[in-house]
């Protein structure tokens, strides 16, 4: 089994009609359910359910609480290489990129853990440009052996893995897997994805499961909004998430909302993802995945990460660098997107205290 079926009877459904053909009661009459299903979805992401999102806002914060407790997780990225084969027509780490790549030794790896286990911080994103090449499993391995002296709790975003590779890293001490559909419009995706493995739509799209049967506790899933048209994309996650949650009982599984920011070759979104609807599908994620946490990174501004808090948010970002030795080098790599919130970790955790949030750094530990 695999989404991509459930995928090929979704990407036929009248998606614009249906949502067209919503009114603000039929909205009003999702917000009375207990358990939602796919045309409440739809509901939710419509353009009625934007006219009353104060309505559905306080039906979030009230799950949020309700499940999640007025608690944040923070966490930050750990970028180790900037190598990548794929061309993304939207990356700054795109392989026709033309900048001085870097890849971390172990000696500066250790540092740049020091320094950032130095921030508080306790659970780490290790992150790469996607080549299996610069950065092999046995070099992420590696990491990882360094990485656990420092951090309670090791995710990754790399590139797509086997699942056999996924357990390797499993057993090396990694609980968790983040990866970014992009775009769930297969029709376009290779459009954006122009060389590289990464134009194999279906292999990425089976990663998370490949992640879920090695064994993770975790798995991270989102679409990179801009790409497509966000109603559509925010649906597709949702029905992947749901599928992977219901699929996969072991595994938590977690959504993100990522907006496209600057890079290098100035990439153009093609949809403009502007902030009320970035609120609208925060607000239909919680209420169809009531168990689900939802990241918000720092691609967004203090402001709005401020604001967004109550309405569903459970995992942040502080301090954050995009760039391979963000953390310690003199001598750092190129940002793969600029961040919006340049708070440190100690701002942010007491602007959470301020709004009557505990800033969580360690709810994880290895056996």
């Amino acid at each position: 089994m695999s989404f991509y079926l459930i995928y090929k009877q979704l990407k036929d459904v009248p998606i614009e009609t249906y949502m067209q053909s919503v009114s603000e009661a039929d909205v009003r009459v999702v917000l009375t359910k207990q358990e939602l299903n796919q045309e409440d979805l739809l509901a939710l992401l419509s353009p009625a359910a934007e006219r009353i999102l104060e309505e559905i806002a306080e039906q979030a914060h009230r799950l949020t609480v309700q499940h999640f407790g007025k608690t944040i997780q923070l966490f930050n990225p750990l970028y180790v290489s900037d190598y990548c084969v794929n061309h993304c027509t939207y990356c700054s780490f795109s392989v026709t990129n033309e900048f001085e790549r870097k890849i971390l030794t172990e000696e500066e790896i250790e540092v740049e853990a020091q320094t950032l286990r130095a921030t508080g911080i306790e659970h780490v994103l290790l992150l790469t440009g996607e080549s299996k090449q610069h950065t092999p499993v046995s070099y992420l391995k590696d990491c990882v052996k360094i990485l656990r002296k420092y951090f309670s709790s090791i995710a990754i975003e790399v590139n797509p893995l086997d699942t056999e590779e996924y357990e390797e890293l499993f057993a090396a001490g990694v609980d968790g897997v983040t990866v970014y559909q992009e775009t769930y419009n297969e029709d376009i995706y290779k459009q954006y994805h122009v060389k590289g493995p990464k134009r194999n739509y279906l292999y990425r799209l089976d990663t998370p499961e490949r992640a879920c049967e090695a064994g993770m506790r975790s798995v991270n899933i989102g679409a990179l909004l801009g790409l497509d048209d966000w109603r559509k994309e925010v649906f597709l996650m949702a029905m992947h998430a749901q599928y992977l949650q219901t699929t996969y009982l072991g595994t938590e599984i977690s959504v993100s909302l990522p907006r496209i920011r600057p890079t290098i070759g100035d990439f153009i979104p093609t949809t403009a993802v502007y902030d009320r609807y970035l609120v609208q599908c925060m607000l239909a994620l919680r209420l169809f995945l009531p168990r689900s946490g939802i990241t918000l990174s720092t691609r967004e501004s203090p402001e709005l990460r401020d604001h967004l808090l109550p309405l569903g948010v459970t995992k942040m970002s502080a301090g954050a660098s995009t760039e391979v030795g963000g953390y310690s080098q003199d001598d750092k790599g190129t940002n793969q997107f600029e961040i919006s919130d340049e708070r440190n970790v100690n701002e942010i955790s007491e602007a959470l205290i301020r709004k009557g949030y505990q800033p969580i750094y360690k709810d994880w530990v290895h056996l």
